[in-house]
């Protein structure tokens, strides 16, 4: 059993983010260093597992965008947190059918594991590839990033409001080894941020994503410079929660927060009122959020589910048809799952949003 000590950093009170990087990245006992997460043997599923499809529509989404931009002869796209790989491999794939726009692209992998790195060039296995950790080596535009549950994997911090006050919630070990939850006082600094935000307004509970805009800023500070955009998929909501969104999958299960640290994975819900607000602050254009069933459903996905289907047998059907669902329906991925896209171009016409 890992010693909870080892997420502490020989502290003994952190504010959660930094404790859940901790239990997540900690190089010998962090979740995302010492297991592979994905797949049926895994703790879950991400769209590009459940169906080759959302990975087709995404490179076609890639390959509208180029032409919306002018077929340009250098175009960068990054992929932000790939998983297994199993998303660009498929992209790959589709590059290949499209030779000019092959020929002008060059593909990165955004990725902080070291574990997730091996097992992405494991399954890729191209030159064509490139794993970056930083984007300093992008010397060209234009660059589209895009990432799929990225921003839910980043820890975020969490604030209450007591009276006046600005709390900031923290996790503490205790003389027996136990973790215990306190509040504290607010620094200075989070609070004029937060403040910034009027979709933060008049909520008594706050998560605030300063990991993951540490991370935005990043992306945004190179989109100053070229032009292009950020295309982000994940689960989350339009309407502030004013409650903890924290959650713990281990074997698709739900799992206690606090349990099987660094066995079992944490993300939280994103909030897309908040990141629209973020880019706009930022000087960026921004789509209208979409949920997924939109967005892949205007890219022709049942339209490329029914051509495969005519090939196929009645049990490969049924089984395309499945995985479609689980994509498409309102009670699954479809509306849990939104898609942001923020850019900076003079073009608009970017296919998906409308």
């Amino acid at each position: 059993m890992i010693s909870n000590k080892n997420f502490f950093n020989n502290s003994k009170v952190l504010p959660i983010d930094q404790f859940i990087e901790n239990v997540l990245y900690n190089k010998k006992v962090g979740y995302y260093s010492s297991k592979t997460p994905f797949g049926k043997k895994g703790d879950f599923l991400t769209a590009p597992g459940i169906s080759n499809l959302f990975s087709e529509i995404i490179g076609i989404w890639l390959i509208s965008t180029w032409y919306t931009l002018g077929r340009p002869k250098n175009f960068n796209i990054v992929e932000l947190g790939p998983g297994d790989g199993s998303l660009t491999k498929i992209l790959l794939k589709i590059f290949q059918k499209f030779s000019t726009f092959n020929q002008a692209t060059n593909i990165f992998l955004y990725e902080k594991s070291n574990l997730l790195k091996k097992l992405q060039k494991k399954n890729i296995n191209n030159l064509k590839v490139k794993w970056i950790k930083n984007f300093t080596s992008i010397k060209k535009g234009p660059i589209i990033f895009f990432g799929n549950e990225f921003f839910d994997a980043i820890p975020i911090k969490q604030f209450s409001h007591k009276k006046n006050l600005l709390l900031e919630k923290h996790y503490l070990l205790n003389k027996k080894n136990k973790i215990d939850e306190v509040y504290k006082k607010a620094s200075g600094k989070y609070v004029s941020q937060i403040k910034r935000f009027k979709s933060l307004k008049n909520l008594k509970f706050i998560e605030f994503p300063k990991l993951g805009f540490d991370e935005l800023n990043k992306i945004i500070k190179k989109l100053s410079k070229f032009e292009g955009g950020l295309l982000l998929i994940d689960y989350g909501y339009l309407t502030p929660k004013n409650k903890n969104t924290l959650q713990s999958l281990i074997k698709h299960k739900r799992n206690n927060l606090l349990d099987n640290l660094g066995k079992a994975d944490i993300t939280s819900l994103v909030n897309f009122k908040l990141l629209n607000e973020y880019f706009m602050k930022n000087n960026l254009k921004v789509k209208k959020v979409v949920t997924q069933k939109f967005f892949l459903e205007k890219m022709g996905i049942i339209e490329r589910a029914n051509s495969l289907s005519e090939k196929m047998s009645f049990k490969e059907q049924s089984n395309l048809y499945l995985r479609l669902k689980r994509l498409l329906d309102t009670k699954l991925m479809g509306n849990l799952f939104k898609v942001i896209f923020a850019y900076k171009s003079n073009k608009d016409n970017f296919l998906g949003f409308e």
